[in-house]
């Protein structure tokens, strides 16, 4: 059985599992948020994104008297300790976090930790238009159930992203951009984990070179130095002939895609199938910019929204989640001069007028097909994540 087959079944089973809704109606939510402030910590490094959360201030202070309140993160694990914290000084309620955007190893350590509240995700209306079946990571974080502790919001993918002006022929695999850097120096290179697509990179190596990818699904052990061994020969091989000889990285795949576009570099790395096509229609990139994915497939996975244990706005927290799972808020983000991201809802579950704000979006000319887009590789378990970070930290970073 294939991961993605495992985790599917693996969904089905948690769908069975998750608690009903809970006997408080949604009307009692909406009146008790009406007049809460949301403080939301979400990463803060992009205009485009920031701008989108924006518009969904104004949407739910305008229908629910909801004031939302960005605060912008460098790393999500940065709020992550800050309710650690309070939790550790006995501050149970009145938090400083109301929202989280996040996944993976910062979601496994909320839940390990109990700073979440929960589980609240069946009690949001618009949850019932989510796609769990095909769609199996949005109740599977990184391998983890989320346990209706984590609303999803959108989906991620692994791409890249070329100037087909500059560049005929792509990497087809993780081995063919040693090739090509070795061919073209200085013309390649990824962000600097913790970064997460820096560290997704990484993780997509790995899938590659690995002897049974199926060990990735469980938790990193005594097995960690021998099953990544391959990667660290391949980062050794390649780290050369990378930009800057590999002694710098950028710090973001934002910072990477404005290299690509001043010419230093000829390829660049996004977890968001439609940024290229973004990326053009707000002028960082050219016209003549697309995208690429790789022969095997490319990590592909959900991220979401979570309200810790002792947020002062619970309700609010709530009904900005649900509205993030609307077919509006969805459909705007999957517009690519908007944000760009695959949906999280399936479309067999629209009524028709809903249906049609997707059919009725444009795709981007650099904007790959969900066929094109090629198979998806699950996320390993956050553990590989973590200690991947902390060994690539160890033996590259300044």
């Amino acid at each position: 059985m294939t991961c993605r087959r495992i985790l599917a079944a693996l969904a089905l089973m948690l769908m069975g599992a998750l608690p009903a809704a809970a006997d408080e109606s949604w009307d009692a939510v909406l009146e008790s948020a009406r007049g809460q402030e949301v403080f939301w910590n979400a990463w803060g490094g992009s205009e485009q994104y920031n701008a989108y959360i924006a518009w969904v201030g104004k949407r739910v202070r305008d229908d629910h008297g909801v004031t939302l309140r960005h605060v912008k993160l460098s790393d999500t694990a940065d709020a992550v300790q800050a309710v650690l914290a309070e939790k550790t000084a006995g501050r149970a309620a009145d938090g400083s976090v109301d929202l989280i955007w996040i996944n993976g190893e910062n979601f496994k350590a909320m839940k390990e930790n109990g700073l979440l509240y929960g589980p609240f995700v069946q009690r949001l209306p618009h949850f019932a238009l989510v796609d769990t079946q095909e769609k199996p990571t949005t109740v599977l974080d990184f391998t983890v159930p989320t346990d209706g502790l984590e609303a999803p919001w959108g989906m991620a993918k692994l791409v890249f992203i070329y100037d087909m002006a500059r560049l005929e022929e792509t990497p087809r695999s993780i081995a063919g951009f040693l090739d090509y850097a070795r061919a073209n120096p200085g013309r390649f290179t990824y962000p600097a984990p913790p970064d997460f697509i820096g560290s997704t990179f990484l993780k997509q190596a790995l899938y590659e070179l690995v002897e049974n990818r199926a060990v990735l699904l469980q938790p990193a052990g005594d097995n960690f130095d021998t099953v990544t061994a391959p990667l660290w020969n391949y980062l050794d091989a390649l780290r050369p002939n990378l930009w800057r000889q590999g002694e710098d990285h950028p710090k973001t795949g934002t910072a990477q895609i404005q290299l690509l576009d001043d010419g230093e570099l000829d390829i660049a790395i996004s977890f968001n199938p439609g940024e290229a096509s973004s990326a053009i229609a707000d002028g960082r990139l050219p016209e003549s910019a697309r995208t690429f994915v790789l022969d095997e497939g490319t990590i592909a996975n959900t991220h979401f929204v979570a309200i810790p244990f002792n947020a002062r706005a619970k309700e609010g927290a709530m009904v900005v989640a649900n509205f993030l799972l609307s077919p509006e808020a969805q459909a705007r983000k999957q517009n690519p001069d908007i944000w760009g991201e695959p949906t999280v809802l399936s479309m067999s579950r629209l009524n028709a007028a809903d249906k049609a704000r997707f059919d009725r979006l444009p795709r981007g000319a650099a904007t790959l097909s969900a066929e094109a887009l090629g198979p998806a590789l699950p996320e390993p378990h956050p553990s590989w994540m973590t200690r991947i970070e902390e060994a690539w930290l160890r033996r590259y970073g300044s």
